[in-house]
């Protein structure tokens, strides 16, 4: 029985127009997961701890098996900081020490799945803030070399590096998804995750879960993004 097609709207916060998506998102060589910043210091018990960011990770972890299991590429994001990175409290920057490179706190959830063909994206490596993947590196120009158009990107933070990443996808030109059951915020201000969804929509990001997404029924050959 073949999937039945879904079509979700959703109404944009500047009152832009009416966005619509397809149900169910196929995974296809086209495609790419983003898993952001699942790393000890945005759990509980870390340096800048997420509330629930834990709880993201069983969710991720299906969403992983699945691209997995298509073959299609998966990418893992990390903050990467030195010691004396610029959005640290001791330069004047607004957070704790957090994600210092080689710290236990920089180290990815140990639940979370790390196939070996997930590629590391690194980011923030050097004294600059980045919140998004695509800073400071050429990863654009690879993901359209390898024939990607479509990103589904969850994680930490809603209201910070999921952000910035789906709005620079968008920005650079790829359909973006957004994973509401795989993402969590840290909220300084309450409405602060809700208020960054209602901005990710109105740029052009579609919000799914992961009952919306589907694998082809053969394995995706493709070659990975170094």
């Amino acid at each position: 029985m073949k999937n039945e097609v879904q079509r979700n709207t959703y109404f944009p916060a500047n009152g832009a127009g009416l966005i619509e998506s397809q149900l169910p998102v196929e995974i296809d060589k086209h495609t790419a997961l983003v898993v952001v910043d699942i790393q000890n210091d945005f759990c509980p018990g870390g340096a800048l701890a997420v509330a629930d960011g834990d709880k993201v990770v069983p969710v991720l972890n299906k969403y992983i098996e699945k691209f997995r299991n298509a073959g299609a590429p998966i990418l893992f994001t990390r903050d990467w900081h030195p010691p004396d990175h610029s959005s640290f409290k001791e330069q004047g920057g607004p957070w704790p020490p957090h994600c210092v490179q080689n710290s236990e706190g920089a180290r990815f959830h140990p639940d979370l799945l790390m196939p070996p063909e997930g590629v590391i994206v690194s980011k923030a490596d050097k004294r600059d803030e980045a919140y998004s993947f695509f800073q400071g590196n050429d990863l654009t120009t690879k993901l359209r070399e390898r024939g990607i158009k479509r990103l589904l990107v969850g994680g930490l933070a809603t209201d910070y590096c999921v952000k910035e990443t789906v709005l620079d996808g968008l920005k650079y030109g790829f359909e973006v998804f957004h994973l509401d059951d795989a993402s969590r915020g840290v909220n300084v201000e309450p409405a602060d995750s809700e208020r960054a969804l209602q901005e990710m929509v109105a740029r052009g990001a579609k919000r799914i879960k992961l009952n919306d997404v589907v694998m082809k029924s053969k394995a995706i050959l493709h070659e990975p993004i170094k």
